[in-house]
């Protein structure tokens, strides 16, 4: 069944009305209780309390309870998508959400997925940190498919949802299916390269590897510079997020061994690691460590890679409070297993494994939920893409 023809017998021919989310007679804006309580003030317990970035901690009492929509207050003009959340049962909102729910001819959750893709930016008012005011928040559309038969209209809205929600349970069955795998890949590791005093001979960084810091290219900067700059963001979304340079400051080869040297407090950057898979591509930017593996019959580049990324005789330096700042020293006094060739081969083996399906791109896991959340796109835009009302016409206050 082609997508026209699949709304088109959905929705029966049947017109739409539209509303505002300000309509008091289908929605109820709930932010009366909202409170905002200083995360040094907050008693811990279950009840999850939300704020304009989802979920921020969890605490004793609340401020709701039931089926709502919590829509940001504050968030940036340029997002693609608007800060919208479901929540179910007790929770406490703070004063940066909007909350609200349908009322009797209007599916909460259907209002959920609606305003899911819906064009938020037309409704902010400020410059890069945006505000969604209550007064301007009440002026967006919203529409009822057959409000003329209550029953049938809730028929609608509910296979909607009952589509939609497919491929959100989908996808979060996938993320904790990946999430799994990332417990089960950081025990693996930890397994595989913890070994007992004793066990093995140690050396330091500084025995077995070269280091250099990186250089400040923030001047060379270019969007279709030839090398790619290799700095905190690269290399913390594992080379995602790239800035590129014509100049090639301080050029990178195949097997360096690139590790993040300062972060903020409980930061998820510092002491991670990239390798550099081939020449002449890259260029090292400042406060970022090139390691260069001194004698590759002593130790593999690529073991090395996984023996000190995040490893916690690094990660100890982060007291939570302050930004960290790796020292040269610090690095290099770092303790490093001597194995034989063939069991870091082995291991190596099995950690490529396991990185393939948790972090790649082009396979494992993380590509599903891709296209898992394309399909959501697609279905949404195709159930949700109502005819908007002629320019002039009035809609429902």
């Amino acid at each position: 069944m082609s997508s026209m023809s699949y709304m088109e017998k959905l929705l029966d021919g049947v017109e739409v009305e539209w509303t505002v989310l300000g309509d008091k007679h289908v929605i109820e804006v709930a932010n009366s209780g909202r409170k905002p309580v200083k995360s040094s003030l907050r008693v811990s317990g279950k009840t999850p309390y939300y704020g304009a970035n989802n979920i921020q901690d969890y605490v004793e009492g609340y401020t709701h309870d039931g089926q709502f929509l919590l829509i940001a207050e504050d968030g940036s003009a340029s997002l693609k998508k608007y800060s919208i959340q479901y929540a179910i049962g007790k929770f406490w909102a703070n004063n940066h959400v909007h909350v609200l729910r349908g009322k009797s001819g209007l599916n909460t959750r259907f209002l959920y997925h609606y305003l899911c893709i819906v064009n938020f930016i037309p409704f902010l008012t400020g410059g890069g940190r945006a505000k969604l005011t209550k007064g301007k928040m009440i002026e967006i559309p919203v529409p009822i498919p057959w409000p003329e038969n209550p029953e049938k209209s809730l028929e609608i809205q509910a296979e909607i949802v009952r589509i939609l929600d497919t491929f959100t349970e989908l996808t979060t069955e996938l993320t904790t299916e990946l999430n799994a795998r990332k417990k089960q890949y950081n025990y693996y590791r930890d397994q595989f390269l913890s070994f007992e005093e004793g066990e093995v001979e140690w050396k330091t960084l500084d025995d077995v590897a070269n280091f250099a810091n990186g250089k400040g290219h923030e001047k060379d900067i270019t969007e279709d510079g030839e090398y790619i700059v290799v700095n905190s963001k690269f290399i913390s979304t594992d080379g995602k997020f790239a800035k590129h340079s014509n100049k090639q400051i301080c050029p990178l080869l195949i097997d360096d061994i690139l590790l993040v040297m300062s972060d903020l407090p409980n930061g998820k950057a510092l002491a991670k690691t990239f390798i550099v898979e081939a020449d002449g591509r890259y260029t090292l930017n400042q406060r970022i460590g090139g390691i260069t593996v001194k004698n590759k019959d002593e130790i593999l580049p690529k073991f090395l890679h996984y023996f000190l990324n995040r490893t916690p005789q690094l990660t100890k330096y982060n007291n939570g409070a302050d930004q960290t700042n790796l020292r040269k020293d610090q690095i290099l006094g770092v303790k490093i297993p001597i194995l034989s060739i063939s069991e870091q081969e082995n291991i190596v083996a099995i950690l490529d494994k396991f990185e393939a399906l948790t972090n790649s791109i082009s396979e494992g896991l993380p590509r599903e939920i891709a296209l898992r959340q394309q399909q959501y796109e697609y279905y949404s835009d195709l159930l949700l893409s109502f005819p908007k009302p002629e320019a002039g016409t009035a809609v429902n206050t």
